[in-house]
């Protein structure tokens, strides 16, 4: 079962250790299926409790996983490993279509936010001891929240969406616990949950969102603890919750009141979808929506609210953490709202014509893509690491679907932010003589 390498120890510590060398020289490849406790006990000469504590040591390391019966085994993708590192540098004279930022003319400037705000601080500095959550911003973000059919909950901030989901994953799992991911989903998250010692569970998703009998069966089946939707601009597919969907989804979720419900309100400020929310399904629940799309990545702020038990557990460990979010960057996304420094309207009109133009003329040259809402377009090919090169090569750097995805099959994304209407035809065609022949089948 593990080849020449050989375990050792008496001890947990020593059990635990003599596996994670064996990890770190490659001896022990990923995927690799460990000894059943009472085998490795026996072989060791030590009480099963031993070695059941060694290997809880190590789920809690992030080092294996352990599936019920199936057993325990080395991580398939250790926890360090970045899917952002899945990646196409694109040489001078490349577009690059693979980031997924957004356009920057389409980002508020910030000169009168940060004059205003530094103003302000100079009569009246921040200090220890005041409360974590700016009361504009607060106000200002529960609104939003309240007009958008989110329920009541208290309002914290984080530093971004990915933050957020990193501290309520946290108050409320624990290493071995199964999380219900979205597939193809955002790669940064499929790399945090296995981060956390959490084992994610792949949910197919359409272009309404997921698929509510995977969610089903992830809950039952699988033994999802927790369950992460992408509410609408879903990365990588542009998948947007519909009324419909959202019905459905709150059945299945009601009926598992005790499962932790996570949304991501992704394309907040840039979509003219309207917003679904599934919040308040669940006993358990957190919204979170990031500024960065619409007002600058660089402004890591997110604001979440959900029940009052797991905001107030999240404001808890925060505090014994960073304290709070520099209430500076608080007070300066609260300005660029009330000076409606953005016109969400006109930002959605921007990246629809662009994303929705590439959709269709991807479609008349017979090219599946997926695009519903947001800045990319999700393009199922045959051979990706062949997509990839050729388009390349026809001067087109594109991401890698193998960044977002663990079960569905290959694709490329394309970020629209970067380019003109007049782009769309040519960039088309570089696709269409990339992707090659796909068999006709959903993307999830």
């Amino acid at each position: 079962m593990l080849g020449e390498y050989r375990i050792e120890g008496r001890r947990a510590s020593d059990i635990a250790a003599s596996v994670e060398r064996g990890v770190g020289t490659g001896a022990l490849a990923p995927g690799r299926l460990l000894p059943p406790m009472r085998e490795l006990a026996a072989a060791l000469g030590v009480n099963p409790n031993t070695v059941a504590a060694a290997y809880r040591t190590l789920r809690e390391r992030g080092v294996i996983e352990t599936d019920g019966r199936r057993g325990s085994r080395v991580r398939p993708r250790p926890a360090t490993t970045a899917r952002g590192s899945i990646r196409v540098e694109a040489p001078a004279g490349v577009r690059d279509v693979g980031e997924g930022s957004p356009d920057p003319a389409l980002l508020p400037p910030l000169g009168d936010a940060f004059a205003e705000v530094a103003r302000r601080y100079a009569e009246q500095p921040g200090m220890y001891g005041e409360a974590p959550v700016d009361e504009e911003f607060g106000r200002l973000a529960r609104a939003a929240l309240d007009a958008d059919g989110v329920p009541a909950g208290p309002v914290g901030v984080a530093s971004g969406s990915l933050d957020a989901i990193e501290r309520v994953l946290a108050v409320h799992l624990r290493p071995g616990d199964a999380v219900a991911v979205e597939d193809p989903g955002w790669g940064s998250l499929l790399d945090l949950v296995p981060a956390l010692g959490l084992r994610p569970v792949p949910v197919a998703v359409d272009d309404e969102g997921p698929l509510p009998g995977e969610v089903e069966r992830a809950i039952l089946r699988d033994g999802a603890r927790a369950v992460i939707v992408t509410d609408r601009a879903q990365n990588p597919t542009g998948a947007c919750v519909t009324g419909d969907r959202a019905r459905e989804l709150r059945r299945v979720l009601a009926g598992h009141p005790g499962v932790l419900l996570v949304e991501d309100d992704h394309g907040h400020g840039i979509v003219a979808q309207p917003l679904h929310p599934l919040a308040g399904v669940t006993d358990r629940w957190v919204f979170v929506r990031s500024v960065a799309k619409a007002y600058g990545p660089d402004l890591r702020i997110a604001a979440f609210t959900g029940d009052a038990e797991t905001v107030d557990r999240v404001l808890g460990r925060q505090r014994l953490g960073p304290g709070w979010v520099s209430r500076l960057l608080q007070r300066t996304v609260a300005h660029l709202w009330t000076s409606e420094a953005v016109d969400p309207a006109a930002v959605a009109r921007s990246y629809g014509e662009r994303r929705d133009g590439l959709v269709r003329a991807l479609a008349r040259r017979g090219v599946e893509a997926h695009g519903r809402s947001g800045m990319n377009v999700w393009v199922p090919v045959a051979d990706e690491t062949g997509a990839v090169a050729r388009l390349l090569a026809a001067g087109w750097a594109v991401a890698p679907g193998a960044r977002f995805r663990m079960e569905t099959g290959p694709a490329v994304r394309l970020t629209v932010s970067g380019l003109t209407v007049a782009d769309v035809e040519s960039l088309a065609d570089a696709v269409a003589g990339a992707a090659g022949p796909v068999p006709a089948r959903s993307y999830g």
